[in-house]
């Protein structure tokens, strides 16, 4: 099974750096549209079967483009949602955004009980999302995507495909930026590709893109 993981496109949110991770959540920008509508191009040699996205709005607003082109309706679930801030939520100073990356890295090498001050830990966050990389898994397709969520998916692809969290802290996920893994529930997964970038080739403009180890891709 390939598995494509997609980040959403730019909200106002990560115009301003904060960590919105609310259900619903906020929309797209303008720019954010377009990197969802540059997505379905970009993807066109890929045979997605299946199509998911988190329950917050920027996630399915990404994901619609992809489904029109392939005339499918998305498959929404909330166990793929970005990790819940907790206390941290809507703030954008340098503290909360280490401290948010500190315990969420951490389930990458298995401390799976460290927990988001106020908010998940490892065993909530990772478990949940597993839960639908599992249905997907039954659906049956060679290829599904899921458009998720930032730190998401950069913690479950590093800690599912057996990298460390050294590796997730150096390689952002940019806005529509994917993560291509293979393989199965039952018998793992292998990295195939990370792309930071947007896929469809639209860049974030000025100010968005963030400080040292990509921290503008778990401000959600």
């Amino acid at each position: 099974m390939r598995l494509l993981l997609i980040r959403h496109g730019q909200t106002p949110s990560n115009v301003i750096g904060a960590l919105d991770t609310a259900v619903p959540g906020p929309g797209l920008t303008d720019l954010g549209f377009s990197q969802a509508e540059a997505i379905p191009p970009a993807l066109s040699s890929e045979s997605i079967g299946t199509v998911f996205a988190s329950s917050q709005t920027r996630a399915q607003l990404t994901a619609t483009p992809l489904a029109t082109r392939l005339d499918q309706e998305i498959r929404v679930r909330d166990g793929i949602r970005e990790i819940d801030a907790g206390d941290l939520e809507m703030r954008s100073d340098w503290d909360a955004i280490v401290e948010y990356h500190r315990a969420s890295f951490a389930w990458v090498e298995g401390k799976l009980s460290e927990r988001v001050p106020g908010g998940e830990d490892g065993h909530e966050a990772i478990g949940r999302f597993d839960d639908v990389v599992d249905e997907a898994a039954r659906v049956g397709e060679e290829t599904v995507a899921l458009v998720a969520h930032g730190q998401m998916l950069r913690v479950w692809a590093a800690a599912r495909t057996g990298s460390t969290p050294e590796f997730a802290a150096e390689n952002p996920l940019h806005n529509t930026g994917m993560i291509v893994l293979e393989g199965a529930p039952d018998i793992g997964w292998s990295l195939v590709e990370w792309h930071s970038d947007p896929v469809g080739g639209l860049d974030l403009v000025a100010g968005v893109s963030g400080g040292p180890g990509g921290t503008a891709a778990a401000r959600e």
